[in-house]
């Protein structure tokens, strides 16, 4: 980089001098440097300090032309420009010279704001995983227009195109500890939205949530549809399963659109309803009902298989029909799910 300003330098007139600015920040941006480079380089070229300030982080960076960070406080005088990213000012750059503006400081501030622009729009600002709720919020809503959600998606971090995945989550745990696990060494921003918590990730790896979380994941779709989807599968969550898929649910997602009032006055609803004072006999309803086989549910419930029987012959009487029977298990699956989701 010192060997392309060395050579570029030998070009002294006005008109060559703007043609050298250009294609300095042209190779610069071909090089994909970063912002701390990006800024250190225009300190260089333009011999005085030269600084970047992002609104949205707060960020500021700051070189001297000798290509260290400046410790000095600017001076209350400068050239500034600012840095602009579909139509929004996101940011400054601005140099800070003792004397008179150099004759080509508003054709390298013009590049390097355009270079910075280029670099947020790549990068993203600091790969922090808690983020403001009110930029998640305009993510998810559907109520958001294209251009605020790119506008968020990309001070989040996120570039416009990508395949976000939304993960609604109940636990008493860290968001940014969860998304931290579930999303390594990828994108990932979380925080609270309403009663839920929000995790943004561009992958999602489920056998990394640690115990005690509960979460619904979203098919990939449109951000706001993710959303209602990762909502809907949190309310299918339990603690056998505490993960849950949207594009698993398949038709059973179709019982989170039934109204509550009907759901309560079914006859199959009313009785697990009737059961909620009896733990040991949800419990292993729900076993019996998850496993399908009165084997597995006994040995998720360590019980012998001939209690289980016992269990679910009783419970079989509670509810008016035989549970071994197939058509039984399915009433009794759906009946069991629509009551849970009336206490989501």
């Amino acid at each position: 980089m010192d060997a392309l300003v060395r050579r570029l330098s030998q070009l002294d007139t006005e008109a060559e001098g703007a043609l050298r600015v250009v294609m300095f920040y042209d190779t610069l941006m071909r090089r994909r440097v970063d912002l701390p480079a990006l800024t250190r380089a225009s300190a260089g070229m333009a011999e005085c300090v030269a600084g970047v300030r992002l609104h949205g982080t707060g960020q500021v960076i700051r070189f001297s032309p000798d290509g260290r960070a400046a410790s000095a406080p600017p001076p209350p005088v400068f050239t500034t420009t600012p840095i602009t990213l579909d139509e929004e000012e996101i940011g400054t750059v601005w140099l800070e010279r003792t004397g008179p503006s150099g004759s080509l400081d508003d054709v390298l501030l013009d590049r390097l704001a355009i270079a910075v622009a280029a670099v947020v729009e790549r990068y993203g600002p600091a790969r922090t995983t808690m983020a403001d709720p009110a930029l998640v919020e305009l993510v998810i809503s559907a109520d958001s227009d294209d251009a605020a959600r790119a506008r968020a998606l990309r001070l989040l971090g996120f570039t416009a195109d990508v395949a976000l995945r939304v993960i609604a989550v109940r636990s008493r745990l860290p968001l940014d500890r969860i998304g931290g696990l579930i999303c390594p060494n990828r994108p990932v921003k979380a925080a609270p939205v309403a009663d839920v918590g929000v995790i943004l990730a561009t992958t999602v790896d489920p056998s990394r949530f640690p115990a005690g979380v509960r979460a619904g994941i979203g098919a990939t779709a449109g951000p706001d549809r993710c959303w209602q989807q990762a909502r809907t599968a949190l309310r299918f969550s339990t603690a056998r399963q505490p993960i849950v898929h949207y594009d698993h649910l398949g038709a059973l997602a179709l019982l989170a659109q039934v109204p509550r009032d009907d759901a309560r006055d079914n006859a199959d609803v009313a009785a697990i309803a009737r059961m909620a004072d009896s733990p040991d006999d949800l419990d292993t309803l729900d076993a019996y009902c998850a496993t399908g086989s009165l084997r597995r549910a006994a040995e998720a419930l360590h019980l012998h298989h001939s209690s289980v029987a016992r269990r679910l012959e009783q419970i079989g009487k509670t509810l008016g029909f035989e549970l071994t029977d197939p058509t039984g298990l399915i009433r009794a699956r759906l009946a069991l799910t629509a009551w849970r989701l009336l206490d989501d």
